[in-house]
């Protein structure tokens, strides 16, 4: 099979981010609306110019599935949605406390605390308000369906799960039991699949069932989107080791500085690099079966491997 050239793959990623960022601009609340500062924490954390690689992938499953990618957009804004508050809140200072995010100043020091923790909250409510729009051709079940499956993925046994153990690890270690926080391996795999890979995971899976997709698609979306994800977060670790501050849009070394547990402090860069490959190996040849509709997404894995940010 022919891949994807670098051409295609990023005027695909343009193509499916201004309709992203389109909808994005017609659902979030005008910063006219009062309360006003909240609307303008709201924007401004939401337009810092990710790569939306969450809503991407949840318009390339169901696309991959046999969908339109319009009548997906609510949900993919909502993954995005999200993504962006679980940002605001990691950056704030009683968690990474981080000053800056996408190459400008982190929410809570344009806006203060206070403000950004409600800036999250709110749009994590009009996450799930957008996840609850129909759309044509999408049954009430469907729906209901995907609000399921990324509810599950960002509760405790997703993504605040993860954190939680994150935060643990970092500070208070001797609240781990033992099962989980030894060996240091498994804490780490535990805590990025969770953190990371389930979100990524739920919005491929999300975008399968718009489309109406069977058991055997979803079951094939998600365990490529767990592996993808896993290997996404081993690239962001070894990033903030060897990445470059300005590429990144954010400081480097913060993880190592904290004592944070990541790949690299527990397997070493080159392996860490090993297992991310394997990861995204075994990912494309999962999706393998699927055919010529699979493509984007085998070199979609392959382009997140190589990334430098």
């Amino acid at each position: 099979m022919v891949p994807v050239t670098d051409v295609e793959l990023a005027e695909y990623f343009a193509s499916r981010g201004r309709r992203v960022d389109d909808a994005l601009d017609r659902y979030l609340p005008p910063e006219s609306v009062s309360p006003s500062i909240i609307h303008r924490a709201m924007r401004y954390a939401v337009s810092a110019g990710g790569k939306h690689l969450r809503p991407i992938l949840l318009l390339a499953g169901t696309e991959v599935c046999g969908g339109a990618p319009d009548p997906a957009l609510p949900a993919a804004c909502a993954v995005e949605l999200i993504h962006t508050y679980s940002l605001i809140h990691d950056d704030l200072p009683a968690m990474d406390d981080s000053p800056t995010r996408r190459g400008r100043p982190t929410c809570h020091v344009v806006f203060g605390d206070a403000i950004a923790v409600l800036a999250g909250d709110a749009l994590h409510a009009l996450a799930f308000s957008l996840l609850l729009r129909s759309s044509d051709g999408v049954s009430p079940a469907r729906t209901l369906a995907v609000c399921q499956e990324i509810a599950q993925a960002i509760g405790t046994a997703g993504m605040v799960g993860g954190q939680v153990l994150d935060v643990l690890a970092e500070r208070r270690p001797s609240l781990l039991s033992d099962a989980i926080l030894d060996p240091p391996t498994e804490l780490v795999r535990e805590i990025h699949l969770r953190k990371t890979a389930a979100l990524i995971r739920a919005a491929l899976r999300a975008g399968a069932l718009l489309a109406g997709a069977d058991e055997i698609l979803l079951a094939a979306l998600g365990g490529y989107g767990e592996r993808v994800g896993l290997a996404y977060q081993i690239v962001d670790d070894i990033l903030d080791v060897e990445g470059d501050a300005l590429t990144l849009g954010k400081q480097v070394g913060r993880d190592a500085a904290a004592g944070k547990i990541t790949y690299p402090a527990a397997y070493g860069i080159d392996r860490s690099r090993a297992i991310a490959a394997q990861l995204t190996a075994d990912a494309i040849d999962i999706v393998d079966a699927l055919g010529p509709r699979a493509r984007i997404l085998k070199d979609l894995a392959r382009s997140l491997l190589e990334r430098d940010r």
